[in-house]
């Protein structure tokens, strides 16, 4: 049985560990390692598509990186309970056109007790932006621990 610290129930020091630990994989956009922190039979409502399971997960992902160029994601904790997390986030990319957008969007999340995403529900809105107006400027990859998170950027 794998395990995916830290495991619900929550508190609020875990549950905003648990969304860095998200943003910074899904930062990696390595589809293959990130689907790997949800269940085998997860299922995910994003925009209008329906994910069942962690294989369509990681094609999901593996899509998404491939037409969103750039990708770089903040993730903030909005609330949890015993084993449920609800974010807020914002990423910006661009497309194959060299367009930018900043996408915002909240999720839901519910844990299995292994600590592995069970159930995903994202709301996003893409929102274009001019080159000039990007906030997300660190090198691809992770975060840096020093750059600002949504409300101190106010968005």
């Amino acid at each position: 049985m794998e395990n995916r610290p830290p495991l619900p129930p929550f508190t609020r020091e875990t549950a905003i560990r648990k969304v860095r630990l998200a943003e910074d994989g899904w930062n990696s956009r390595d589809a293959a390692r990130v689907s790997t922190a949800y269940t085998v039979d997860t299922k995910w409502r994003n925009r209008v598509t329906f994910v069942h399971g962690r294989v369509e997960a990681e094609q999901f992902l593996r899509e998404k990186w491939a037409r969103e160029n750039e990708y770089r994601l903040i993730k903030e904790l909005w609330a949890f309970t015993d084993n449920r997390i609800a974010v807020r986030y914002a990423y910006e990319w661009r497309d194959d056109s060299g367009n930018w957008f900043r996408s915002h969007g909240n999720e839901n999340w519910e844990f299995a007790p292994d600590g592995l995403m069970q159930c995903r529900h994202a709301s996003i809105n893409d929102q274009p932006i001019r080159e000039e107006e990007r906030m997300f400027r660190w090198p691809l990859g992770r975060r840096p621990d020093d750059h600002p998170g949504l409300s101190d950027l106010g968005l």
